[in-house]
């Protein structure tokens, strides 16, 4: 026997015309989404621009197409924040305006979400299977990538040069200048040469070679296996030079190119999940943010590992 209240065949009537006149009042809520010009495409072969086309126009493009259960609210409203979101944070109808280097670097980072799962996100691909990222769609980015013109092999002054500017960097005897702060107001680390190593990355996509360094408080979470979450205290640096083949083809270090600094403090950075980002670009060390934005931006590219808290190289555990 059921114990559900028996609703009539009129209440049951005013409902379903309440919830129909619902559903059609909120049709007439309908933010705007538009297709602003393409002012500077992404300049990519064929085959590259028709995976983005496929896997990623919709939301970081200027040409959104929306199938017809998109155009329905309240899907509407979510795709609408989507698009906008995914604009801001990369869109393809404008990035070619930059320089062909910082394309590049964009398209990698693209590939990296899609390599950590993070993108194209999965509720999104459960009502649009079409912009999956197969294995072949990967291969094709990755090969273009791959493909970016080489180093070229140093003349042996330059390998002196490249050696000796590494060489005084370890010393921690390089001249530095005096070094302005982040627009986000982070100061810069002036000891971190001092710091210790606990990893190493490198960039297929425009010849880098980083090394990850850590303050006292970074290393002795490494020790203690103490990383997720990282304590209050700790700053990572990660520290890029240009890769450079000299005459036997042996890559070696080139000229430095950045340095930049994850600082935890899960208070003062609690907007941005406790991290704080600074970066310094060149030997001139000029900061690379243009505003006090800097840190949503990079907790952005770094949400994929948020289940490692946030940091995408994992130092090797228990080094001394």
């Amino acid at each position: 026997m059921s114990i559900l209240p028996k609703i009539s065949r009129r209440t049951f009537g005013v409902l379903a015309g309440l919830g129909l006149a619902v559903f059609g009042g909120i049709q007439f809520i309908r933010p705007e989404i538009g297709n602003p010009p393409v002012t500077a495409e992404i300049a990519v072969p064929k085959e590259v621009k028709e995976v983005l086309v496929e896997s990623c126009y919709d939301c970081h493009s200027n040409e959104t197409k929306l199938p017809w259960y998109d155009k329905v609210a309240p899907a509407l409203w979510l795709v609408a924040n989507d698009v906008k979101k995914g604009r801001e944070h990369l869109n393809f109808s404008e990035i070619g305006k930059l320089p062909a280097p910082q394309q590049a670097g964009a398209l990698w980072e693209s590939l990296n979400q899609v390599r950590l799962g993070a993108m194209p996100p999965k509720n999104y691909l459960t009502i649009h299977p079409r912009a999956k990222m197969t294995a072949e769609k990967v291969r094709v980015l990755r090969g273009y990538l791959e493909a970016m013109p080489a180093t070229k092999p140093a003349v042996p002054e330059q390998v002196t040069a490249a050696d000796e500017q590494y060489r005084k960097w370890a010393a921690n005897q390089a001249p530095r200048p005096a070094v302005a702060r982040e627009p986000n107001g982070i100061e810069f680390p002036a000891d971190y040469r001092n710091w210790k190593v606990i990893g190493s990355s490198e960039r297929f996509d425009n010849h880098t070679m980083r090394q990850i360094l850590g303050n006292e408080i970074a290393i002795k979470a490494v020790k203690e296996g103490n990383i997720n979450p990282w304590p209050d205290g700790a700053i990572l640096a990660k520290v890029a030079w240009d890769q450079q083949l000299d005459g036997q083809g042996i890559t070696r270090s080139g000229a430095f190119k950045q340095v930049e600094f994850m600082l935890k403090d899960s208070r003062k950075y609690a907007s941005t999940e406790g991290w704080g980002w600074g970066r310094w670009l060149g030997t001139e060390l000029k900061p690379y943010g243009k505003d006090a934005t800097l840190s949503q931006s990079c907790i952005s590219c770094h949400e994929p590992v948020r289940n490692r808290d946030f940091v995408f190289t994992l130092p090797i555990l228990g080094q001394h």
